[in-house]
């Protein structure tokens, strides 16, 4: 079933964009949002069927080795192939099933399937339909890539597709100058982000000795007070590791100082929007904190300042959206700022509060850009 649920989608995305012209506008409409409703219909069921009780008893507590809140909780995996064996380094491609796993699946297929359904009547008149489609479904498959992951490798995989598929989304309408520059806007600043996330994980396998979240988790005890020289001194190596890794949150949920693409990201079709402002790209980060919560508790440092970013950026974006004339910007810094309470929450142990704001955030969002044209 959760192989179903990742792959529908970039079968979808294979059909459009290889067999869009062959098949035709309608076809590829139907073909990809089917699968992606057929996806959101299974993410249900595992939801329904997750249990929750445990990860639940464990939130805002000290982690001890694997018991700690969403972060370890009981997991199903699927090992869909052996990925890269190099050495010592032994990874495997493995689809992970978790409660906070279950809780993304639902978001990111139901949002996406929506956004495809409201897209066949949206996009009608434009004559790339299947392109279009083509990269939804892409951007789905990758982000639930991210949500699905078992190590760093396997979220940086996902992480980056999401932001090359987000890049080919917001410049669709490629002969819009005003699109074309909020593209590579986007696509550099989540760079910037993305250099620091990369560099953590880097980190997190010099530090920790493990790339898959179980063994690296299970190292971090272990690895408490031990320094890292970086840059011009030497620091605590987990806060270090931790605060490259919330840079990439940083960039990915448009947060104080790299939220400058955010606005900007409105220049793509309206569904796009929808998609990227809800269940998809800005939730990413959020998720990322979440997953990782067992470094980022090895470290106060780091998670004070995950909170203080989170209520800066929700302040500053708050009264920043006040004065914008343009009603897509005022919901673009709306976004930003109830991406900051998420961090809020998350900074301040409250997991099960900052991934529940997360959910209900992407639907009222998407609700807002998806509202039928009169």
């Amino acid at each position: 079933m959760i192989q179903a649920i990742v792959f529908f989608p970039l079968i979808g995305a294979l059909i459009a964009g290889l067999f869009g012209r062959r098949i035709g506008d309608r076809p590829s409409e139907l073909i990809t949002s089917g699968l992606l409703v057929v996806a959101a219909i299974l993410s249900w069921i595992v939801f329904l069927t997750t249990n929750f009780s445990a990860p639940a008893e464990a939130v805002g507590e000290a982690a001890h080795g694997a018991e700690h809140a969403f972060a370890l909780a009981q997991s199903t995996k699927v090992e869909v192939m052996r990925w890269i064996t190099s050495g010592d380094l032994d990874l495997r491609w493995v689809l992970r099933v978790d409660s906070l796993t279950a809780v993304m699946l639902v978001v990111v297929t139901t949002v996406s399937s929506l956004v495809h359904i409201y897209s066949i009547g949206y996009m009608h008149d434009d004559p790339s339909r299947p392109r279009f489609f083509a990269y939804l479904s892409l951007f789905t498959f990758a982000m639930l890539m991210l949500v699905t992951a078992d190590n760093f490798l396997q979220m940086f995989f996902g992480w980056e597709g999401v932001g090359l598929a987000s890049y080919l989304l917001i410049g669709f309408w490629f002969h819009k100058p005003s699109a074309n520059a909020a593209a590579i806007k986007a696509f550099v600043v989540n760079r910037v982000g993305d250099f620091g996330f990369a560099l953590g994980i880097f980190g997190a396998y010099l530090i920790l000795g493990h790339l898959d979240f179980d063994g690296a988790f299970q190292a971090v005890e272990g690895a408490k007070g031990i320094t890292i020289h970086f840059l011009w001194g030497d620091w605590d190596a987990l806060t270090v590791i931790a605060l490259l890794l919330f840079l990439g949150a940083m960039g990915k949920s448009a947060q104080f100082l790299l939220h400058t693409w955010l606005p900007d990201a409105m220049e793509g079709p309206t569904p796009v929007s929808a998609l990227i402002h809800a269940a998809t790209m800005v939730t990413a980060g959020v998720f990322m904190v979440a997953r990782l919560s067992p470094i980022f508790e090895a470290s106060d440092v780091a998670m004070t300042v995950v909170l203080y970013v989170g209520a800066i950026t929700a302040f500053f974006a708050a009264t920043v959206g006040l004065v914008q004339n343009d009603i897509k910007r005022v919901i673009a810094y709306s976004t930003c700022s109830q991406l900051g309470y998420m961090f809020v929450a998350l900074g301040a142990g409250a997991y099960s509060a900052g991934i529940y704001h997360l959910f209900t955030h992407a639907f009222f969002k998407a609700l807002l850009f998806l509202e039928p044209a009169r």
